[in-house]
């Protein structure tokens, strides 16, 4: 499929300058994820994930983003997954948000490593019973039989642990830890508002970039 020259959407809702955008790169994140939080997006904290194994190949995948401070990006998976195994070899790593009806984007490049076990259990135990036990069921990015072989799984570890079941050992947190950050406001005319933060030894270097 083909698409027309002018098959794209025009933005102006918003723009970004020196004078608005906030000095701490996790500061200008918060009050872009408050917005699209505001904007009632079915997931504003869905983020892509982008790793790279080790024939130097990327894959991508939309995640959910938990918790985040200072100290990075929180999200949670299965460490024996695809992306588990590429960050076991290259802990390189890149986030990216995108949410359309406010015109933005913001890209997170830096390092990635598993948080403490601690850490891992408290937000384990806060999910639902069948999101616990889906964890243990799921053999996640292996070769699924049928539909039908997941749910005799899921049953199998009900009846394990029909009242709380433990965290996996193979299950928990990774954290980004950002070295860069770059946020893209749409403007007309595809004359865009993009701003980086690279990290310095002290602060974060904020430069405008061209569209």
């Amino acid at each position: 499929m083909k698409f027309k020259s002018d098959s794209h959407n025009d933005y102006g809702k918003f723009k970004l300058d020196l004078k608005s955008i906030e000095k701490n790169p996790f500061e200008q994140f918060n009050r872009w994820l408050s917005d699209a939080q505001k904007a009632d997006f079915i997931d504003a904290n869905a983020m892509s994930i982008s790793t790279v194994n080790a024939d130097g190949k990327p894959s991508s995948r939309i995640v959910l983003l938990k918790q985040f401070d200072e100290n990075g990006f929180v999200f949670f998976t299965n460490y024996q997954s695809r992306k588990g195994k590429d960050i076991e070899v290259n802990p390189n790593i890149c986030a990216l948000f995108f949410w359309d009806k406010l015109e933005r984007q913001i890209r997170i490049e830096g390092t990635i490593e598993k948080i403490s076990l601690l850490e891992s259990e408290q937000y384990y135990h806060s999910r639902p019973y069948q999101s616990r036990i889906g964890a243990w069921a799921s053999e996640q990015s292996q070769i699924l039989e049928s539909r039908f072989t997941l749910i005799r799984k899921v049953a199998k570890y009900i009846t394990k642990y029909p009242i709380n079941p433990p965290l996996p050992p193979f299950w928990g947190g990774y954290r980004l830890i950002p070295e860069y950050f770059e946020f893209w406001q749409g403007r007309e005319s595809r004359l865009h508002d993009r701003f980086s933060y690279q990290k310095g030894d002290r602060n974060w270097e904020i430069q405008r970039l061209y569209p």
